[in-house]
């Protein structure tokens, strides 16, 4: 069963990355999703079009990756929810689905009645799920909040990796960082709500803020901080580990680094320094300990790293591609997107996108019985609405009718 989901049905009213990305999620795992975008304008991401100084798209084509990403294999439907002429449709779309799914703040889903009692009304069954910024409850309940915000500066992450002496804030390695992982969080909720719901018949409601997920990915540091009853000290960061050589970065000729993570230095020590090049150093009793090793980690780095800087990156790679010793090359979208391992697991998916041009996504981490995963391309705004309406019984009449009053598009 490669595809668990298949014939869950997810209505999803949101936008943006967070949780549509959760959706991207659920439609990798077979679900079925339609997406409600606005009648005029769509979701709000499909304006993004400049990321990182970069166009987000390219001149001529369809194929948006900011869009892609978190949209792909779902369907698409323009609805103007504020139009009381869209409400049967909407009424409709909620009593066929097993999830709602939303990241609309609490006073537009009552202003548009969709908040959980009235959802509930129309489909007693259905699970209702919210992306938040900070949860459902509480002082902040009614804020917004991005991933920049509550994930990564409020939720730790920032703090954390940011030298004592910084001049700047440190920001998230990569855009949507914190959406991604609070998408995931939030398909994983859904799946345990729809197993909860076949064996109990009870629908939950689930709520996944981005503060809490930024509080579970630096949970390390909380819990000590709570242990030791104050902040942590902040450290300068070394290149290697403290006391060990074998576990930290270095840096090769051409500036690209390597991270090594050898928890067990004297296991490993024979074969790396051999690896390295400096042979003199196998089964050399000063460093036949942990402790010796420990005692002259600083020197020891000193050699490791003078080391690595006399080659480039490519050749380290073949070097240490036989190393039993935990380590990893410090990667870049580029290299990441045609990594050996990811493309052997088919975590680098092709899709055709809108003009029938081959393009490539990352698939969702979990992967079910060996199988590929079965993707599409993100739908262009409002593209299946005829078909979903026409699902949902209204016949083309009704369907010029809605489109003349505004209600869809």
């Amino acid at each position: 069963m490669d595809r668990p989901l298949e014939g869950i049905r997810i209505l999803e009213v949101a936008q943006f990355t967070f949780v549509p990305a959760a959706g991207a999620v659920l439609a990798d795992w077979g679900a079925d999703i339609v997406k409600v975008e606005h009648a005029e304008n769509g979701d709000a991401q499909r304006g993004l079009v400049r990321v990182l100084g970069l166009d987000a798209s390219k001149a001529g084509s369809s194929f948006a990756p900011i869009m892609e990403g978190p949209n792909r294999s779902k369907r698409s439907i323009g609805i103007d929810l504020a139009n009381p002429e869209a409400r049967p449709v909407l009424e409709e779309l909620i009593r066929r689905s097993d999830v709602f799914l939303t990241n609309y703040l609490p006073g537009p889903r009552a202003k548009l009645s969709i908040t959980l009692e009235d959802v509930r009304a129309i489909n007693p069954k259905i699970i209702y799920v919210t992306g938040s910024g900070f949860g459902t409850e509480g002082p902040d309940a009614d804020k917004g909040a991005y991933d920049a915000t509550a994930f990564w500066a409020r939720g730790g992450s920032a703090d954390g990796v940011m030298p004592p002496d910084a001049d700047h804030m440190a920001f998230m390695p990569s855009g949507a960082y914190g959406d991604n992982i609070g998408g995931m969080t939030i398909a994983g909720g859904i799946a345990a709500a729809i197993a909860g719901r076949e064996r109990t018949g009870q629908p939950s409601e689930v709520d996944v803020s981005l503060l809490a997920v930024g509080a579970w990915a630096t949970q390390f540091s909380v819990n000590l901080s709570l242990f030791t009853g104050g902040p942590l000290p902040k450290v300068q960061r070394k290149t290697a580990a403290p006391g060990n050589p074998l576990s930290g970065s270095y840096r090769t000729a051409d500036g690209r680094w390597l991270q090594f993570s050898m928890l067990q230095p004297t296991r490993y020590w024979n074969e790396f320094v051999t690896a390295l090049g400096l042979e003199h150093l196998v089964d050399d009793e000063r460093f036949a300990s942990m402790e010796a090793i420990f005692q002259h980690a600083e020197e020891i780095g000193g050699w490791f790293a003078d080391a690595i800087a006399q080659r480039d990156y490519d050749d380290w790679l073949e070097v240490f591609a036989s190393l039993t010793g935990q380590w990893a090359p410090v990667q870049d979208g580029w290299d990441l997107g045609h990594d050996e391992a990811l493309v052997a697991n088919g975590r680098i998916v092709e899709v055709v996108d809108a003009d029938g041009k081959p393009q490539k996504l990352v698939a969702s981490p979990v992967k079910f019985d060996n199988a590929p995963v079965k993707m599409t391309r993100a739908p262009q705004f409002a593209e299946h609405t005829d078909d979903i309406l026409r699902e949902l019984g209204f016949d083309d009449d009704k369907l010029i009718e809605l489109k003349i009053a505004g209600a869809v598009t």
